[in-house]
């Protein structure tokens, strides 16, 4: 008994094997098959030979030699995936075998069979692998090539390479699993087959089908294919296959026009199904793209029934490892198959193996007893001795066995890298293994005979080597191969010359893939065409599908300030204010934040202008400090006028905080800056006005002096006009806080504002001041007669009657600006700094004439009012002095208040000289002037009246 010895079989599991051996010959005895196709009853069918190759270690093989055939149990010889596969498979063996190192003392041995690509007969086959398992083999069912029974022995089977197919490699691998016999398949890629719960047993050197359908996903997003048709194998390669591509389009969004099975037995299905199957793929005219998941058999039926529809140059295919690259489909349907893409296990030729291939014959490849089968459908002759098969009765030549194989005439498998990567994992598993429990000993130890196939398992799963092909290798988690893709394309490279050429790669999960080499059809169309239901919409539109179809709709325009939503693109969604489209109509983007910022024209203009006054002012206040004490100072009331400077100061101020960037605390200072400063102004020249107002019309009616002309009395009453403005910003701050905000007056406008400039409560702010201004003009207004003397009354009234020119055509201008924020602010300023330069220039320039330019009449003498009666003023030269000390009261109040004097004249004395002089000019000077002269004429009544009356009315500040 061979090494490996399985544990001995119970009585259960030896049934078990009766049972599927009856099974199987039961269904598929040879004669009940041969019938069908048998030119005489005496031809037997199939044949069932066994390569091999004597060893230690026997290695089983399951290979499909032949073809699928619905009428027979076996087809005809299959040359490449078939025996091809087989040769590489010995080839492999002889090159392990050869290395005395490798193992020493210990040879592989092969017992291999044929499936003819059929899950129920590769399970009848795969029977003998476990008849050395329990220690029975039927010896009846083979012959030797020369007819002679074989001489078995009971030889346990230590792992089994193949079955090719997938839905052969499960049946196999079900059956395998019970006795523990590892199996590694080179050409099964069903994604089912890595599920270890119930393959536990069975691993690949190919990759799954996972990574397979993952690289077509790939291949259709890179050509932009949307609407798509797939065919599929009725077995679980092909079902398989579709289940996982479906979920896989699924999630990419390309959707699936026609879906077919295709019969696993082609013949069964018969020319209408096929015929039947395309012309439902053209019923769906812009789906051309079609991926096929099957076998060369039923896709090599496929073209045929394209050909016969008139569609050889309709469809572009997309081809899986299946058919693509083999000789059935392509060399009888070039123009048909003409431009696929196919994705095919990434493999490399297995070094040296051509030229063994090309090296055998009939002679010198006995082991082989299918090769005659092989030399014969070749050359296309009938081999010496040959027994009769149903397909080498028509050759009508007979093989000289001098025939030689050229690589002109022979074409090779692609894929033969995972067979013999097959055979290198099961030499490096037994390496591995006698290493570990046999140390340097040559041959098999006994520690080694006794392993079982579940330790054998172990080894296998952990080899890690460099192939024949050059490639290393190691299974992965799933006991599959790596994940390593061609793509390859069928092109027509020369007029009348096809080849299959690889176009790119896809390793990774990453595909790789050169379109410049990739045409369609050479005399046609050299671009692979379009395969989608409808074009994508175009920018700006929104999609409305067709019968709830996700890759067919229409397109539908989105308005101008609309996108399409990401997340629904069969809804338009408004971008909000403040937001427009982006070129892509695909998001919203936030419009840069506008404001009147510094650097712009209106700003500058408005900043130098501001900056002109504050400079101007910042003068005045320089020189009015430097002569603080000069009569002219001391006659313009010093107090007052330096609160009107600040005010002024203040206007001009503003200017700055209005060109800031808006925030919350800017725009509660601008709210405050803007009527606080023209408070100071316009209450400091209001107390000034009244001051005049009261103290003239007092002295019509009375010579007691008005109460509250001090100083002191002015400060206060001008802060207590000031103040009701504080109150007012107040309350106005606490009902509506300041507050910064982006402002749209168009959909293309994103200003930054404060929210007072919007919606025209700055007018709030303005209230106040306004009507100080109207007050103040009233004043003005009623003082415009008084003395000469007395002529800043005069200015006043001409600053109150331009400030309210200026502002009648402010406030229009302000209204009507609303959707130009810059140009609103920009006219604020302005406003503002002309009032405060009309304040400046009206009020300050007379002084600044006297005080800078003509010094000398800044003088008490200068400040004196001039009269038209030159007589008198020499006779009243202690009444001009008491009228210059009367002049600078702020400061002589003490002075004045020695004189008493009373004008009471009776109707008699109206008609008296100094009556007209009090009439007309209405001063208290006057009057003065005319007490003297009264005196003059009854002295002693005037002196009576003077010792009587109470003290003199004050006179007002001799103003300039």
């Amino acid at each position: 008994v061979s090494p490996f010895t399985r544990v001995r079989m119970g009585p259960w599991l030896f049934g078990l094997y009766v049972m599927l051996t009856r099974f199987a010959n039961m269904k598929l005895t040879p004669m009940e098959s041969s019938t069908l196709l048998m030119p005489s009853e005496n031809m037997t069918w199939p044949l069932r030979y066994v390569a091999k190759i004597e060893g230690q270690l026997i290695l089983g093989g399951l290979m499909m030699i032949h073809e699928r055939e619905n009428k027979v149990i076996c087809g005809p010889v299959m040359p490449q995936g078939g025996v091809q596969a087989l040769e590489t498979m010995l080839y492999t063996i002889d090159y392990i075998n050869k290395n005395e190192t490798f193992l020493p003392g210990i040879r592989i041995g092969a017992h291999i069979l044929d499936d003819c690509d059929k899950d129920t007969y590769g399970l009848e086959q795969a029977v003998d692998f476990i008849k050395g398992s329990i220690n029975k083999i039927d010896e009846g069912d083979y012959k030797c090539p020369d007819g002679s029974n074989p001489i078995i022995r009971h030889q346990v089977i230590s792992g089994v390479v193949g079955a090719p197919s997938s839905v052969t490699s499960i049946q196999v691998a079900n059956l395998l699993r019970l006795f523990k016999i590892p199996q590694v398949s080179f050409f099964s890629t069903s994604p089912e087959l890595s599920n270890k719960v119930r393959f536990e047993y069975f691993s690949r050197t190919i990759p799954s089908d996972y990574y397979q359908v993952k690289a077509m996903v790939e291949i259709l997003k890179e050509l932009k294919w949307t609407y798509i048709s797939v065919l599929y194998e009725e077995s679980n390669y092909g079902i398989k296959g579709f289940e996982e591509l479906e979920r896989l389009l699924g999630l990419k969004n390309i959707c699936i026009a026609v879906k077919e099975k295709l019969v696993k037995d082609s013949g069964v299905a018969g020319k209408q199904a096929y015929d039947d199957i395309v012309r439902k793929l053209l019923s769906k005219n812009n789906a051309r793209g079609v991926i096929i998941f099957g076998s060369d058999q039923e896709v090599s039926e496929v073209m045929k029934a394209v050909r016969r529809q008139n569609a050889s140059d309709h469809f572009a295919w997309i081809g899986s490892d299946g058919w693509s690259a083999r000789a059935l489909v392509s060399e009888h349907n070039k123009r048909e198959v003409e431009g696929t893409l196919s994705v095919q296990p990434q493999a490399n030729p297995v070094a040296g193996f051509d030229e063994y291939f090309l090296g055998l014959t009939v002679e010198n490849n006995k082991r082989n007893p299918w090769f005659t089968e092989f030399w014969e459908d070749h050359f296309k002759c009938r081999y010496p001795g040959s027994p009769q098969t149903p397909y080498n009765g028509n050759y009508s030549r007979k093989c000289t066995g001098r025939e030689k194989m050229t690589r002109n005439d022979t074409e090779f498998e692609a894929q033969l890298q995972f067979v013999s990567d097959s055979v290198m994992a099961f030499a490096y598993a037994f390496s591995n293994m006698h290493t570990d429990l046999c140390k340097s000993q040559k041959g098999i130890c006994a520690e080694m005979e006794t392993i079982s196939g579940e330790e054998l398992l172990k080894y296998l799963r952990k080899v890690n080597f460099r192939g024949l092909s050059g490639d290393t290798f190691k299974f992965d988690q799933q006991g599959d191969g790596p994940a390593r893709y061609n793509i390859i394309h069928f092109k027509q490279v020369r007029p009348g010359e096809y080849k299959w050429i690889t176009v790119g790669k896809y390793e990774d999960e990453e595909l790789k893939l050169q379109m410049s080499d990739i045409a369609f059809k050479m005399n046609l169309q050299k671009e692979l065409p379009s395969s989608v239901c409808s074009l994508p919409c175009e920018v700006g539109q929104i999609v409305q599908y067709v019968d709830g179809e996700v890759c067919c709709w229409h397109c539908y325009n989105c308005s101008s300030y609309q996108i399409v939503d990401q997340s629904d693109k069969t809804k338009c969604y408004t971008c909000p204010e403040g937001r427009l489209p982006n070129e892509n109509k695909t998001m919203c983007y936030a419009l840069p934040e506008v404001y009147l910022s510094p650097a712009s024209g209106w700003a500058i203009g408005a900043l130098t202008f501001a900056s002109f006054g504050v400079l101007l002012t910042g003068f005045i206040v320089t020189v009015f400090v430097l002569h603080n004490n000069t009569p002219v100072v001391r006659a313009s009331g010093r107090e007052l006028s330096y609160v009107l400077l600040s005010g002024i100061l203040l206007c001009y101020a503003s200017t700055f905080v209005l060109i800031l960037r808006p925030t919350n605390f800017v725009c509660g200072l601008q709210k405050f800056l803007i009527g606080f400063c023209f408070a100071v102004v316009y209450g400091a020249l209001l107390t000034k006005t009244n001051r005049i107002a009261r103290i003239f019309n007092a002295g019509k009616k009375t010579t007691k002096r008005p109460s509250f002309i001090s100083p002191q009395s002015q400060l206060v009453i001008c802060g207590v006009i000031v103040s009701i403005q504080v109150i007012i910003t107040a309350l106005w701050m606490f009902v509506s806080p300041p507050e910064a905000i982006h402002y749209f007056p168009t959909r293309k406008d994103n200003l930054l504002v404060c929210k007072a400039s919007i919606d025209a409560s700055y007018m709030i702010a303005f209230t106040y001041p306004i009507l100080l201004i109207i007050i103040c003009t009233i004043y003005a207004i009623l003082t415009r007669k008084i003395p000469e003397a007395f002529n800043e009354s005069k200015h006043i009234g001409f600053t109150m009657y331009t400030t309210c020119i200026i502002w009648l055509a402010f406030v229009p201008i302000y209204f009507s600006t609303s959707n130009h924020v810059d140009l609103r602010i920009t006219t604020m300023c302005v406003s503002i700094c002309l009032s405060a330069t009309v304040a400046v220039v009206c009020l300050f320039s007379p002084k600044l004439y006297i005080i800078l330019l003509h010094p000398e009449r800044n003088v008490r003498q200068s400040m004196m009012p001039t009269t038209k009666y030159s007589a008198v003023r020499n006779n009243v030269s202690s009444s001009s002095q008491l009228r210059v000390d009367s002049a600078t009261q702020s400061e002589n109040l003490e002075m004045l208040e020695k004189y008493r004097v009373v004008i009471r004249v009776a109707s008699s004395t109206q008609t008296s000289p100094a009556y007209c002089h009090i009439r007309h000019r209405s001063s208290q000077t006057t009057r003065e002037m005319c007490a003297k002269l009264m005196q003059a004429a009854t002295p002693h009544k005037v002196h009576k009246q003077v010792v009587k009356n109470g003290p003199i009315q004050d006179i007002p500040d001799i103003q300039l």
